[in-house]
């Protein structure tokens, strides 16, 4: 028999899983909604993380030794779930990761909290209020809920103790040496094909992701599919119980760059680094913008990833300068401060005498899209050009802490420089409809308009897919950009 034990997210308890416990229930499982320390509205100011992994813990020593143990844990409810299983190790069967991020030994829950405002503003009381109303979209994607599941909310959510998300999770082992399972709720978001970019182009961190132990579900539904839907949620975690799910495997080319370019002089200058054409005199330059949000230690940063040593080099190929730029998008909030670093970068790349500082163009990548807002809004004169692949080019629903100024589809005029775009037909679809928006606003508007389409392409194709149509998208583009420059 296998017994699920349930841990939920902040400011609420065992509570939030009745409906999903009654299912398991029904076919057969045991199942253990736990309401952690301090959250069932009594206080808990001096509770810690280690509190809760104490909770946890005590949960599994409950369970028959007959039964197989299955770990839930939703949003931070994930970090006192791995914390029980590192202590746990031999009882727990699996740990299931419910619209969870990964935290590893000495990660703190303050690091993903989406409304850190929130937590700053703790009392001295040492809790941190729980949302209310219109105030659970800060937390998470609330799709799905009904008045009656935000009333609910409203009335059994309870603080949370600050430092259950300041304390920082102490592990002794790999938390995916286990059978682990990853559940996302679409509409908050991530995708399996998000985690698909990440295992191809991210960190080596998330080669972990491809382990043949790990699978994966989608629920098409916001940040509490234990409130929204209750029922797809325990069928997936019986299915998860069952190994199920869909796995996922690094690419055979090991993300590498889809062309095969020579390596030219490099050189790093602050954020930028300077690919350098065979040429003499000033050349004109384009400067890769790379997406995200991108974790503040992500190694290797993005300058040094595959896909922007592979641009710059490309670039250089064809007699211009390429530069890329690391930029502090980190966080969904961060897009004024990565909007000053391009800019600076900007400035670095116009002032250096191998470039000829008239003759510049931009090209946005992912999530870096946003960002050329401002350059389509008010183009100067030097910008002869602004190219996109995969953007996304107005922030999709889930996205609404972006700052208003970041919507390129909402300025793209015919006063814009002229536009590049490579557009994927293989695309996420929340960032779909984005450039789809831009397309027709752009139409509309009479801005000049090159669309490169990619049918059977990802957003990532460039160490995702290495195929005939991605190589002539790639070079297709980069034509357009230079006949612009050269123009």
């Amino acid at each position: 028999m296998t017994a699920f034990v349930l841990v939920s997210g902040p400011f609420t308890g065992g509570w939030v899983w009745q409906e999903v416990v009654g299912r398991l229930r029904a076919a057969g499982c045991e199942a253990y909604g736990v309401t952690l320390a301090g959250m069932d509205g009594g206080g808990g100011q001096e509770v810690d993380l280690e509190a809760h992994i104490g909770d946890v813990v005590r949960v599994v020593d409950r369970v028959g030794a007959g039964e197989e143990v299955v770990l839930v844990g939703h949003d931070y409810g994930i970090h006192p779930v791995l914390g029980a299983a590192d202590r746990r190790s031999g009882r727990v069967a699996r740990v299931v990761y419910l619209d969870a991020g990964m935290p590893g030994d000495g990660d703190t829950a303050l690091a993903a909290v989406p409304d850190a405002a929130a937590v700053e503003g703790a009392g001295a009381d040492g809790l941190v209020p729980a949302p209310r109303g219109d105030g659970w979209r800060r937390w998470g994607s609330t799709a799905g809920l009904g008045e009656a599941d935000l009333e609910r909310l409203d009335r059994l959510a309870v603080p949370q103790p600050v430092r259950t998300l300041t304390q920082p999770l102490r592990l002794t082992g790999n938390p995916f040496d286990r059978p682990t399972t990853g559940v996302l709720c679409t509409a908050n978001g991530s995708g399996i094909g998000m985690v698909e970019l990440l295992v191809a182009t991210g960190p080596t961190r998330y080669r972990v992701l491809a382990d043949p132990r790990v699978g994966f579900f989608e629920l098409d539904t916001g940040h509490w599919p234990m409130l929204s839907a209750p029922g797809p949620l325990a069928d997936v975690l019986l299915r998860a119980a069952k190994d199920e799910g869909r796995r996922l495997s690094v690419p055979e080319h090991g993300g590498e760059f889809l062309l095969d370019v020579a390596e030219r002089p490099r050189e790093r200058r602050g954020r930028i680094d300077l690919h350098l054409p065979e040429a003499d005199g000033p050349r004109p330059a384009v400067l890769f913008v790379h997406g995200g949000p991108v974790p503040s230690d992500q190694r290797p940063t993005p300058r040094d990833t595959p896909t922007f040593l592979g641009y710059g080099r490309y670039a250089a190929a064809w007699g211009v300068v390429g530069a890329t730029v690391d930029h502090r998008l980190h966080d969904l909030t961060d897009y004024p401060q990565a909007a000053e670093d391009v800019a600076g970068a900007v400035e670095l790349l116009r002032a250096d005498p191998r470039v000829d500082g008239d003759r510049i163009a931009l090209w946005f990548f992912s999530g870096g899209g946003l960002l050329s807002a401002r350059w389509l809004a008010e183009p100067p004169s030097w910008l002869r050009c602004v190219a996109l692949t995969y953007p996304v080019l107005a922030p999709p629903p889930e996205w609404r802490v972006v700052d208003p100024r970041f919507r390129p589809a909402e300025v793209v005029g015919a006063s814009s420089p002229p536009v590049v775009l490579t557009r994927v037909g293989l695309e996420h679809a929340a960032f779909a409809a984005t450039v789809e928006e831009f397309v027709t606003a752009a139409g509309k508007a009479g801005a000049e308009l090159d669309v490169v389409d990619v049918p059977l392409a990802r957003h990532g194709f460039e160490t995702l897919d290495h195929t005939d149509e991605t190589r002539e998208a790639v070079e297709r583009a980069m034509r357009s950009v230079g006949a612009r420059l050269n123009a």
